[in-house]
C-alpha cells in the first residue's frame, strides 16, 4: 500500500491505499464522503465528477496516489460554494433533477461550464454536459438551468474564467507530487505478498467499529467444553477446519495473517488479512477481529467473531456466534444480508463437522484443505434445499391451519 497525502474539501488528509485504488473509492470508503456517486466504473457516465485542482475529473478513472498533493473537491465540499448554490436553485425551479443519482456528478461539470462560458448558448451547454448522463430528465430543464445562472451571473458583470483554471499541461491532478508524475509504475504496484503483508500489517491498529450487520448462529458437537475450547487455541487447526483457509506465516496468539478464497459461481475473491483473538478461559468464549481486502474486485471487510461454549446435558459442547461484518466495495453489491446468513451458516456447518472429526481422531476430506476454494455449485443447491424445506415447512402449516 502507498499512503497519499492530499487535501479533500480544505481538509489535509493522509490514508494508505492501494495503487488501484480509485480516488472515488478513496472519498467514499476511506473518508465516507459518498456524495460521489459510482455509476458505469468507466468513465462514461459522469456520476463520480469531482473537481481535481478546480478542474472537473472522473473519479472513478482517477487513481488516488496520482493526485499525491492535490486539492480535491467533492460535491460535499461545495455547500457554500456561491456558484453551486446559484446551481441548486436553478435545478430545483427548472425541475432538473428526478432521481438524483447523477445530480452531483451534473452539478460539478455545470459550475465548470458557468465559469468558462461567455454567454448562455445552448448548444454550448449540451456539448460541456455530454460526458454527464441522466436517465430520468431528458436534460431540458438541467440544460435550461445552466443556461440561466450563466445569464444572470453574465447580467451582473461577471466575466467568464479563461480555461475555468486549467494551468497545468497533462491530465488531471498530474501537476503534483513525484508519486503521479516521476516514480516508475512498477513502483506504484509493489507486489501481491507485500500487499498483503503491509494490509496485516495494520490490523493492530483496528479502530472500534459498529459492524452494518450482526447475525446469530449456533451449532452442537459431542465433546466436552473443555476440550473444545483447548481446540480453538490452535489456530493452525481451527484454519484447517474452515474450507478455503489458509494461513501466511506463523501464527501467533494475538495475530493471525491469511486470506480466504471464495468462489461462488462465476465471482472469485480472496480476502487476504490479519486478525487478533483474544480469549477468556474463565468463561470459555473468545472474540475475533480481523480485515481483509481482495484486490481483485477492490472490496474490504471489517469484521468480528464471538463465541461462548456451553456444557450440554450429555456433556457435549453448544458453541454460540455472533458475527457481525461490513463490506465495502463491489462485493457490497451483491453480498445481501439474507445470502451472507446463508452462506455463513452453510460455512459453519461444514467447519463443526471438521471440527467434530478432528476430535474423534479422524482425518479432514480432502475437499476441505487449506487451499480449497469454496464450491459454489454445493453452496447453491444446499441453499436451495434449505429454503424449499422452509417454503414447504410454511406451506404445511397454512394447509393444517385451513383445515382447522
Amino acid at each position: 500500500m502507498s499512503m497519499v497525502a492530499l487535501t479533500v474539501n480544505e481538509r489535509a488528509v493522509e490514508a494508505l491505499a492501494e495503487p488501484r485504488t480509485s480516488l472515488a473509492d478513496f472519498v467514499r470508503d476511506k473518508l465516507d464522503l459518498t456524495g460521489t456517486h459510482l455509476g458505469c466504473e468507466h468513465g462514461i457516465c459522469g456520476a463520480c465528477t469531482v473537481l481535481v485542482d478546480g478542474v472537473p475529473a472522473r473519479s472513478c478513472i482517477t487513481y488516488a496516489v496520482a493526485c499525491e498533493g492535490a486539492e480535491v473537491t467533492t460535491i460535499e465540499g461545495l455547500d457554500e460554494d456561491e456558484i453551486t448554490a446559484e446551481l441548486r436553485a436553478a435545478f430545483t425551479r427548472e425541475h432538473a433533477l428526478q432521481c438524483g443519482y447523477c445530480t452531483p456528478g451534473m452539478l460539478v461539470s455545470a459550475r465548470d461550464l458557468v465559469l468558462r462560458l461567455p454567454q448562455a448558448d445552448e448548444k454550448q451547454i449540451r456539448i460541456g454536459l455530454s460526458g454527464n448522463l441522466c436517465r430520468c430528465t431528458g436534460y431540458v430543464g438541467i440544460v435550461r438551468a445552466v443556461g440561466s445562472v450563466i445569464e444572470q451571473r453574465r447580467g451582473r458583470g461577471i466575466s467568464p474564467e479563461r480555461d475555468g483554471g486549467r494551468n497545468v499541461l497533462g491530465p488531471v491532478g498530474s501537476g503534483h507530487g513525484s508519486q503521479a508524475g516521476t516514480e516508475p509504475a512498477a513502483q506504484l504496484q509493489p507486489p501481491i505478498a507485500q500487499v498483503a503483508h503491509e494490509a496485516a500489517d495494520s490490523v493492530t491498529s483496528i479502530p472500534a467499529f459498529t459492524p452494518a450487520n450482526v447475525f446469530e448462529q449456533h451449532f452442537e458437537v459431542a465433546h466436552p467444553p473443555g476440550r473444545v475450547f483447548a481446540m480453538l487455541d490452535d489456530i493452525a487447526v481451527v484454519a484447517a477446519c474452515l474450507p478455503g483457509v489458509s494461513l501466511l506465516g506463523s501464527p501467533r496468539p494475538d495475530r493471525v495473517e491469511g486470506e480466504i478464497r471464495v468462489r461462488i459461481g462465476p465471482i472469485a475473491a480472496v480476502f487476504r488479512g490479519a486478525a487478533r483473538i483474544e480469549r477468556e478461559a474463565a468463561e470459555m468464549s473468545g472474540r475475533i477481529v480481523g480485515i481483509g481486502t481482495d484486490q481483485r474486485s477492490r472490496s474490504s471487510t471489517q469484521g468480528e467473531i464471538r463465541y461462548r461454549l456451553e456444557r450440554l446435558d450429555g456433556g457435549g459442547t453448544r458453541v454460540s456466534l455472533s458475527i457481525g461484518y461490513t463490506l465495502k466495495g463491489m462485493l457490497a453489491q451483491v453480498g445481501r444480508t439474507g445470502l451472507v446468513r446463508d452462506l455463513a451458516g452453510r460455512l459453519i456447518a461444514e467447519f463443526a463437522g471438521n471440527l467434530d472429526r478432528h476430535l474423534s481422531g479422524e482425518a479432514l476430506p480432502v475437499t476441505h484443505a487449506t487451499t480449497a476454494d469454496l464450491n459454489g455449485l454445493s453452496l447453491f443447491f444446499g441453499l436451495l434445499r434449505t429454503r424449499m424445506g422452509r417454503w414447504l415447512a410454511r406451506a404445511s402449516r397454512h394447509d393444517r391451519g385451513a383445515a382447522g
